[in-house]
């Protein structure tokens, strides 16, 4: 979540040399331009995030379902498709892929790179279990410190290596796309055809019986009537044990894919890429203008093209599953070339020093990502479900940027704010001092408060 590098402390002079202990990093360590795509992606996820916050779990892919799928509604589908969905959850996970690099460069150098590395991973995975229980079914906490824990025995790898695996991981995903397209195919013909000769009074064989049966929990699932949205949203806007029941039930069958199934190559993919271009210096803005202007004219050069391609066939489809599964082979390529284009303008508009309010505040998010994350799903679950306002499957689709909006007004101005006066957000402050178990010191010292952002 955060550039959880370690400074080594020089030992104090005496009799006995101590061992270097291990700290934070410093503040005048900090990569700007990485703390500023940090924060950047993290306002950006929030714009599918609300997707799940405010509507029916499967009208994220298909507007048909909840939340309109004409006008505005469509129009937002269609943007988000085109430059968001999957891309600023790209850009994270290639940050976080950089801060693996950036943390075990350091700690390594005292002996203790495994047991700091795994004990920050271990405790992101708990956070996660919370965070998703609690707050929100589509944390990514979870998956990142599970995915994390295969990492660090790939932190020496050359840049070039590191590139080759994530790139391969991508082709298999765009493979296993194909797969689930052909697949959804096959359920899709087989349960209606099962589904017919039921209903015309014949005797279905066992294979028969199987398919009818998944066809229709499916499609109770992808095209719910409106009687079971109706249910759902009263759980949703129930009372908090309801909430967290129903959430659960989410989160239950999210976390029970296998740890080598196609969701996973997802994230690794990005985060051996993150840690690639780290290497190579990219994610720290090392890099000359002509390299990022390149970067931007080719990715947005390829993606928007190939992603606008892939949302005129989904709405000619009426939002066809198999369609929606066979457009999405070019998924990774799509996202990813978006996600490089928008690394290329972030790090052009920092190192030209451009909007430089904005730039400051996108840094300031991205320093207290960790505790940024957890804002937005707080404010969303006490908006949207019984825990507060109850706001669950009342708004239409383009209604939920609204809330979006307002959310990154607020962190924008709360969190320069806050690291006026302390080193870290909250839950960062809490996450190291887990991680080198030992308290981290909060505040800043009185004549370094005004100085900071």
């Amino acid at each position: 979540m955060e550039e959880a590098s370690a400074s080594v402390i020089a030992p104090p002079i005496s009799g006995v040399i101590d061992p270097p202990r291990i700290a934070p990093v410093d503040q005048a360590e900090r990569i700007t331009a990485l703390d500023t795509l940090r924060g950047f992606a993290l306002l950006g996820i929030l714009l599918m995030n609300i997707v799940g916050f405010g509507l029916y779990v499967s009208s994220y892919d298909n507007p048909t379902v909840a939340g309109g799928a004409t006008g505005p509604n469509l129009a937002v589908w269609t943007v988000m498709h085109v430059l968001a969905e999957g891309k600023m959850r790209c850009l994270f996970s290639m940050v976080f892929g950089a801060s693996v690099i950036l943390l075990t460069q350091r700690v390594d150098r005292t002996g203790e790179g495994a047991d700091i590395y795994y004990r920050r991973t271990l405790w992101l995975m708990a956070f996660g279990i919370v965070h998703a229980y609690l707050l929100w079914y589509g944390d990514i906490l979870y998956p990142y410190g599970l995915c994390g824990l295969a990492l660090y025995p790939f932190r020496k790898m050359s840049a070039r290596g590191l590139l080759t695996v994530g790139f391969l991981l991508v082709i298999i995903s765009g493979a296993a796309f194909v797969n689930n397209g052909y697949a959804r195919r096959t359920i899709i013909l087989n349960g209606r055809a099962a589904v017919q000769a039921s209903a015309e009074g014949k005797k279905l064989t066992p294979e028969q019986q199987e398919a009818k049966t998944s066809y229709e929990n499916w499609m109770k699932r992808v095209q719910p009537s409106a009687e079971e949205i109706e249910k759902d949203a009263k759980r949703w806007r129930g009372n908090p044990w309801e909430v967290i029941k129903a959430r659960a039930a989410l989160v239950n069958r999210f976390n029970a894919i296998s740890y080598y199934a196609p969701d996973n190559w997802d994230i690794w993919s990005m985060m051996f890429i993150g840690m690639g271009l780290m290497k190579l210096g990219i994610l720290g803005g090392e890099r000359s203008y002509r390299f990022y202007a390149a970067l931007v004219a080719i990715g947005y050069g390829i993606g928007i093209p190939l992603n606008s391609y892939t949302a005129w066939l989904i709405i000619k489809s009426n939002f066809d599953p198999p369609v929606h599964e066979f457009a999405n082979s070019t998924y990774d390529l799509g996202r990813l070339s978006i996600a490089l284009g928008h690394l290329g303008m972030i790090m052009i508009l920092c190192k030209a020093g451009a909007l430089r309010w904005l730039m400051s505040r996108l840094g300031a998010i991205g320093q207290m990502a960790f505790s940024n994350y957890i804002l937005q799903s707080v404010i969303c679950a006490f908006l949207f479900t019984g825990y507060g306002f109850a706001l669950y499957g009342r708004l239409q689709r383009y209604q939920l940027y609204y809330v979006v909006a307002a959310i990154w007004v607020l962190q924008l101005l709360l969190s320069p704010i806050w690291l006026r006066h302390f080193r870290f957000g909250p839950l960062e402050w809490g996450w190291r001092s887990l991680t080198y178990w030992r308290r981290q010191p909060m505040r800043w010292p009185q004549e370094m408060r005004t100085s900071t952002y």
